[in-house]
């Protein structure tokens, strides 16, 4: 009897521990998810369930399978390494291909960035604060955190951001759609090859799969010194993530379908399906919907200019990490200082066409990505720099397939464009 309750005590200890290991080292995967969700993203979901209700809902579930597999592999390589994706991108292929990444995801996370200023400012003008006000006390906030804090203060705001994300489920849960329905278009999935479609399909992946995602996983892996024996904590960290963010794609994409759709209401950014639900489902429901999208903006605002300077720093060589004062990493906090402020200026300039900007940044992440993961699946199966941790033969049957299915999505789409 002793001995029973002995190793029932035990038991309980280990778990426990286990538990509180995991709270510790939790927040790359998560974070790196959730942000996703951010201005374009909530953009492209909203005209997705606006222009073609749920057809396209389906989708979700083998993007969640690429994103949790590409993800994993990107988390993989910064316990195993110790290093970020730019930095071994530079190490294996050289300078001058890093180079040419560098501009390419510079230019299309600024076009991320401007997108996520603009919805702080859409989110904020449907509770009557001019966006004159809102965009430059938003950026000099996030600015001020991330220069200020400290990796592990940083970290925790935006796990706490995270828990905002709830908002969308609400709203979902308010407009009581049609259950029976919703199962029956993941059942019964369906895709043309009209362009409007590749396109959203392409825009769905690419924001979802963002390129700049796999670069600010693995750094911020590498900057919070995650072992490779805890690497089980980070990898379940990194499935977590990946399903809720799903989750919160899938309520906005039904919310919109079931409210804009099916009134043949067309919208043009995530701010017309905030105001369009108020005659719809209630003010409520634009009250939640317009508080998730500045959350999502800022919490996307704080994040992306990071990951791009985490890109080019690593790219070049130069000091990276949060925990590091200014004068210790000046190009680093120098790059972010530019892209933040850059960002938030433009968006002050008057009539810029912000929907085309918002939505073709995502298409391009979609284009972008193959060739990402092109370095990806590189970087991974090289016994030399991984050892025993190579992909499998499964892992590499999904990331191939992904990178394959992207290229053929986007060749047609140039086709048809033609």
């Amino acid at each position: 009897m002793t001995d029973y309750t002995h190793w029932i005590s035990s038991s309980k200890r280990s778990l426990w521990r286990t538990v509180g290991l995991f709270f510790i080292l939790m927040g790359p995967g998560i974070i790196t998810s959730n942000v996703d969700n951010d201005a374009g993203g909530i953009t492209t979901y909203s005209l997705a369930g606006a222009e073609f209700g749920l057809k396209l809902v389906w989708s979700l579930i083998p993007i969640m399978i690429a994103l949790i597999v590409i993800q994993e592999m990107c988390a993989r390589m910064g316990v195993v390494t110790g290093k970020g994706l730019s930095d071994l991108i530079r190490e294996k292929f050289g300078a001058r291909i890093t180079f040419y990444l560098m501009i390419g995801m510079f230019l299309t996370n600024m076009g991320n960035a401007i997108s996520n200023f603009a919805g702080v400012a859409a989110g904020m003008e449907i509770f009557g604060v001019d966006k004159f006000i809102s965009v430059p006390i938003s950026a000099f906030l996030v600015w001020w955190m991330v220069v200020k804090g400290t990796y592990k203060s940083v970290e925790k705001a935006f796990l706490v951001a995270c828990v905002f994300y709830i908002s969308y489920i609400i709203t979902g849960i308010i407009v009581k759609p049609d259950w029976d329905h919703v199962v029956e278009q993941f059942t019964n999935p369906q895709l043309s090859l009209q362009p409007s479609e590749m396109a959203m399909v392409i825009g769905l992946v690419g924001t979802t799969i963002a390129p700049w995602m796999q670069f600010y996983l693995q750094a911020s892996i590498v900057e919070k010194g995650i072992k490779i024996e805890e690497y089980k904590f980070a990898r379940f960290d990194v499935v977590m993530g990946s399903v809720v963010v799903h989750i919160v794609a899938f309520f906005i994409i039904l919310v919109c379908a079931e409210t804009l759709h099916k009134n043949g209401v067309r919208i043009e950014t995530a701010k017309d399906a905030a105001l369009s639900l108020a005659p719809l489902a209630g003010k409520y429901c634009t009250y939640l919907f317009a508080f998730g999208l500045v959350n999502a903006s800022l919490f996307a605002a704080s994040i992306l200019p990071l990951s791009t300077t985490y890109l080019i720093c690593e790219g070049l060589g130069w000091e990276v990490g949060i925990d590091k004062k200014f004068v210790e990493a000046p190009q680093f906090y120098g790059i972010y200082s530019l892209i933040i402020f850059l960002g938030a200026g433009i968006i002050l300039y008057p009539e810029l066409p912000l929907i085309p900007i918002m939505y073709f940044s995502q298409v391009i992440n979609g284009m972008v990505l193959p060739f990402i993961l092109l370095f990806i699946l590189l970087l991974i199966n090289d016994k030399k720099l991984m050892m025993q941790y190579t992909n499998g033969p499964i892992f590499n049957i999904i990331a191939w397939a992904t990178t394959i299915v992207l290229i053929g999505f986007t060749l047609l789409l140039f086709i048809r464009m033609i």
